[in-house]
């Protein structure tokens, strides 16, 4: 089976931010997600932030770290936290077991998207990153998620050491 390349959409409308994943998500298109964070947190009028992942068929931790950065960027900006809408059951145990119930609302109900919304979510062009940029983003997820609980910490130590001890040898 082939797995379709990771695509993001994003849509702005009446102060609602939906931010879409299709395909499989992977670290290449970190530098996207990162700039989508850091536009969010100062973008005025912000009222909610959605993340539809229906259309995703994996997620990387990478992805997963900047989607939490994401959550980082909003926060005590928002009445609520963002929302993510999954209906793949992979994805979903897999923000379960990272901790996202504490840092989003996960739902499962399959929200028809209005015609509108399909509308307007624009493709976001994919940001390019060097091999160090690449590198200092995948850190920097990882870190995020070690930060969200205990069992992220255990699991991804090793790869945020590692890539720890390569940033000091190439400095």
């Amino acid at each position: 089976m082939l797995t379709e390349e990771g695509r993001l959409k994003a849509a702005f409308d009446s102060g609602v931010f939906v931010l879409k994943l299709c395909g499989d998500v992977r670290l290449t298109l970190c530098a996207t997600l990162d700039t989508q964070a850091k536009r969010l947190a100062e973008t005025p009028g912000l009222s909610a932030v959605m993340i539809d992942l229906r259309e995703a068929t994996n997620v990387d931790s990478t992805a997963l770290g900047f989607l939490a950065k994401v959550s980082m960027a909003v926060k005590g900006r928002l009445e609520q936290p963002p929302t993510i809408i999954v209906d793949n059951q992979d994805v979903r145990q897999m923000l379960d077991v990272m901790g996202f119930a504490r840092f989003f609302t996960l739902m499962e109900a399959p929200l028809q998207p209005t015609a509108s919304l399909n509308r307007a979510l624009e493709d976001l062009p994919e940001v390019p990153a060097d091999e160090e940029g690449l590198r200092d983003r995948i850190l920097e997820a990882h870190r995020i998620l070690m930060h969200m609980n205990e069992h992220n910490r255990e699991q991804f130590q090793p790869l945020v050491e590692m890539l720890e001890s390569q940033e000091t040898a190439d400095h």
